[in-house]
């Protein structure tokens, strides 16, 4: 149908309609020119509606970068997609679905979350304190010669609205994060989040308050769908890629993994620093659990020790403790850094995440 760029921000967008289908889709691209870059790498925030105070407590606040792109061709984007429906019809009529990758990913969240709560009000860019001019205004005089001035004066909503984005990062805080998630089901239809297990874009930007610091105060939107890729399609051998535990402990991810339906945490978000040094999993608690169950196995020579002679007593106990030294020097054998961090109470999945950010960053590949 046609495309929105903005000269200066870089941010670009495609649109694309089917009249037969009565569907709209748009799709945000993602970081491929250096002024991506600069968009991408700031982690400052601002209010998400513009002219608020963010020092108030619970300010909903965004990425600045994201919001000055999209806020750069939101209004033009939103009049465009108002004007690319069949004479005739009205966006009422037409189905809304967000996409986007990476960078675009984000910017698609953030549309969606204004589209979502307050329809598609082409007489602003981004949300704002100060009154926007009517939603038809500018749509009239571009695209109608001034003929239209609807009765209800309320910004229109598509029929549905849904979001798939890919490879996402983070866009804003806690309160926006509430927000948006409160309006699924609610304004909005549907919203994912599709992950490569392996890609650190999506675990960015950090929250840095995981052990007590400064926070920042980042926060995935919507529901996650975790891909993974086993080792045997990726190399060619049959052995299953540790990584795709995706920090699960011992059990290894489905290769979908939709969250808030399959089991376990979602990897990507930041979890919890501090664990018990004798949960389950950690090498204390493992070696706990151990001695636990050899006492129970140990209780029950003992009841049948009354029955029996002592040499025979004697040989059960002997291969009781035997059995728990074997279990003890097995776990120790299994012993890495991370087990040494949650002996002083660091989760062990959440070490393994930070790890993996740290060696991206290192690597090259977080960028």
């Amino acid at each position: 149908c046609c495309f929105v760029t903005h000269d200066k921000t870089g941010c670009s967008c495609g649109i694309y309609r089917s009249l037969e289908k009565k569907m709209i889709a748009i799709s945000f691209r993602g970081t491929c020119e250096l002024v991506d870059l600069v968009t991408d790498a700031s982690i400052v925030q601002e209010a998400w509606v513009e002219g608020e105070d963010i020092e108030n407590d619970g300010a909903v606040k965004v990425h600045v970068g994201f919001r000055k792109s999209l806020n750069s061709i939101s209004r033009k984007l939103k009049e465009l997609i108002l004007a690319s429906v069949a004479p005739g019809d009205s966006i009422t009529d037409y189905d809304l679905i967000v996409t986007g990758h990476s960078l675009g990913g984000a910017l698609s969240t953030l549309f969606t979350a204004d589209v979502g709560e307050y329809g598609i009000d082409a007489g602003r860019a981004l949300p704002q304190m100060e009154k926007s001019e009517p939603w038809w205004s500018s749509l009239a005089s571009n695209f109608f010669n001034n003929d239209i001035k609807p009765e209800d004066t309320t910004p229109p909503r598509p029929k549905s609205l849904k979001m798939y984005n890919y490879g996402s990062p983070r866009v804003g805080n806690k309160e926006f994060t509430k927000k948006f998630d409160s309006l699924i089901g609610n304004g909005i239809d549907e919203a994912y989040r599709i992950v490569n297990g392996q890609d650190v874009v999506a675990r960015l930007p950090r929250t840095v308050n995981a052990l007590g610091l400064v926070s920042i105060g980042y926060e995935h939107c919507g529901p996650t769908v975790l891909i993974s890729v086993p080792d045997a399609e990726a190399d060619g051998d049959n052995e299953s890629d540790e990584n795709l535990a995706a920090n699960q402990g011992d059990k290894q991810m489905p290769l979908l993994w939709i969250e808030g339906q399959s089991e376990g945490e979602c990897p990507v978000r930041d979890g919890t620093a501090l664990r018990s040094p004798l949960a389950q999993g950690s090498l204390l608690g493992d070696i706990v659990s151990a001695v636990k169950e050899n006492q129970g196995a140990n209780t029950d020579v003992v009841k049948a020790s009354t029955e029996k002679a002592k040499g025979e007593d004697y040989l059960e106990k002997g291969d009781m403790l035997s059995k728990l030294s074997t279990a003890v020097k097995g776990r120790l054998e299994t012993f890495t850094a991370s087990d040494l961090a949650s002996v002083v109470g660091i989760d062990k999945q959440f070490l393994a995440r930070e790890s993996k950010i740290i060696q991206s960053v290192f690597s090259g590949e977080a960028l």
